[in-house]
């Protein structure tokens, strides 16, 4: 799929092994390439924690294919930009692997590329290759180092870099959880909804449970399928408490797995400390 952006200086006999894109892919190429600068650059950048993702919105022909970046330069330039940045490209499901493959997450990669005007988006042009600058390698060794913070009543929380959250392990209730708080929100207030919310455990773990029973009972008996009837009350008992988020603005995110109620899914239930539960549903 690289062949539809074209780098400068192309041979001839490259152009014509290329197969032609279809006009709504051409299209569609055209329309992505317009949000760049025109000119090309060999570039070096640090990926982050995740590796290339890609998404189709409806009535596309290609794949909108993306790697998030920590840090980049220009290969001939000391100048280097750090921050939170999107290496994209255009292409198909065929690429989309291709590219996982050979780019790791936290890696140094070189390429080809194109940049937006703010300097926060890039375009790739041709596929990564592995590249090194010693400026680069230390960003790098720096973003891997483990971040964690210990708090008196709720053990260690571990920054969990794929899904920018911190979590630990606690007992909740007799049972092993994960406690979960997004690593943007304030965290000394996360920290003191989630003690609120864990001092009061029980009835929280009560009136969670009697929301959910009352919101989805009567789906877990649409998929039981002519077995016995579930009441409310051993729906509450079959669901297995598997994590909690709390956020800053005290509202919380509780996930179970459904006890085969709904072959697999997960029960996930959401409110806040001052209303409590307000929200139910199957998912996953």
């Amino acid at each position: 799929m690289f062949g539809f952006f074209k780098s400068k200086g192309e041979k001839p006999e490259e152009k014509e092994r290329e197969q032609p894109a279809q006009a709504p892919q051409k299209s569609q190429l055209k329309k992505f390439a317009a949000q760049f600068q025109p000119e090309e650059l060999t570039i070096l950048a640090v990926t982050g924690a995740n590796g290339f993702g890609g998404g189709k919105a409806a009535g596309d022909e290609l794949w909108t294919i993306s790697i998030g970046l920590t840090a980049w330069m220009e290969e001939d330039s000391p100048d280097i930009q750090r921050g939170e940045f999107v290496l994209s490209t255009i292409g198909d499901e065929q690429l989309l692997e291709v590219l996982r493959q050979r780019t790791p997450r936290d890696f140094i990669i070189k390429f080809r590329g194109r940049v937006s005007e703010d300097g926060r988006r890039l375009l790739l042009l041709d596929l990564p290759e592995p590249g090194f600058d010693p400026d680069l390698k230390a960003i790098l060794e720096e973003q891997k180092k483990p971040v964690s913070f210990w708090e008196e009543g709720l053990g260690t929380f571990t920054l969990n870099r794929q899904v920018n959250w911190f979590e630990t392990e606690l007992d909740w209730l007799g049972t092993e959880i994960s406690l979960v708080f997004d690593q943007d929100e304030s965290r000394a207030d996360c920290v003191m909804n989630a003690k609120t919310l864990l001092a009061g455990a029980a009835e929280w773990d009560r009136r969670v449970r009697e929301y959910a029973a009352g919101e989805l009972t009567g789906l877990a008996n649409d998929w039981a399928e002519g077995e016995e009837e579930i009441t409310e009350e051993q729906f509450m008992e079959r669901m297995e408490l598997e994590s909690v988020e709390i956020r800053e603005d005290s509202s919380f995110e509780f996930w179970f797995a459904d006890g085969d109620m709904f072959y697999g899914h997960s029960i996930h239930v959401t409110g806040d400390l001052e209303n409590g539960p307000d929200w139910a549903q199957m998912e996953g």
